[in-house]
């Protein structure tokens, strides 16, 4: 409850400051539509934007579990050895040089206007927070830790897996908070560039004909479910780690 009061706070202030630039400007309504006039489309657009909201959260939702599982095993992989670390350090760096969202036309070509070129513009976010902040916590492990393991006989396998990645865990959860936050930026701008649904459609068919309302409706269903996305990444990953603990 307490929460919610406080989200609900900076929320009615955001509509009260819209509702105030609508009135004391006199903007038009194709560029600036009133919060009344938008709460109203979501109601009676309601069905479409569920089908179009669907379709995004299935490339969020599939981009995630894939970026966070490849970040995951790739995080270890350079962590555990050295040799994979010297060639997988400087791609993943070389990765963030190059604008992710240059690639979304070859990804449109290469795998179509479908599910998997949003899916892959998602992981392609995603992997860069969740590997940087893995490995970052894996190379710092507790050297008491490690030394005790070590002078126990423990093998770097059962090294890694007992000890480095659990004492990582942390790191993880927050790569894991940050690819909640990006992942819906890799389907929408998939969307953009080539799509036949979803809600990064729907804005840019409701733009092309005038239909603001529409795009503002559709701008805050997205905004909610990022929230949604992130609130339920953070209080799995504040479980998880409560349970280790």
């Amino acid at each position: 409850m307490r929460r919610l009061g406080t989200i609900a706070g900076p929320v009615l202030l955001a509509l009260a400051l819209w509702q105030a630039v609508v009135v004391l400007t006199g903007v038009p309504s194709f560029l600036l539509p009133a919060p009344a006039r938008v709460a109203v489309t979501l109601w009676t657009s309601r069905a479409l934007l569920a089908e179009h909201a669907l379709t995004t959260a299935a490339e969020v939702l599939i981009g995630l579990f894939l970026g966070a599982a490849l970040g995951f095993c790739a995080a270890v992989l350079m962590a555990a050895s050295p040799p994979a670390r010297a060639v997988l350090r400087p791609m993943l760096v070389f990765s963030q040089a190059v604008p992710v969202f240059a690639l979304a036309p070859l990804l449109t070509l290469w795998l179509g206007y479908g599910l998997w070129s949003k899916v892959a513009m998602a992981l392609l976010i995603i992997f860069f927070p969740v590997t940087s902040a893995f490995f970052d916590a894996l190379m710092r492990t507790p050297p008491g830790w490690t030394g005790l393991a070590q002078v126990m006989g423990a093998s770097p396998a059962r090294l890694m897996w007992h000890v480095r990645i659990p004492a990582a865990l942390p790191g993880f959860a927050s790569g894991l908070r940050l690819a909640a936050v990006y992942a819906p930026i890799g389907a929408i701008i998939g969307e953009w560039v080539g799509a036949s649904n979803g809600l990064g459609y729907l804005m840019l068919l409701a733009n092309g004909r005038a239909k603001i309302d529409l795009m503002f409706a559709a701008l805050i269903v997205l905004a909610v479910f990022a929230l949604l996305l992130h609130a339920a990444v953070d209080a799995a990953c504040n479980r998880a780690l409560r349970g280790r603990t």
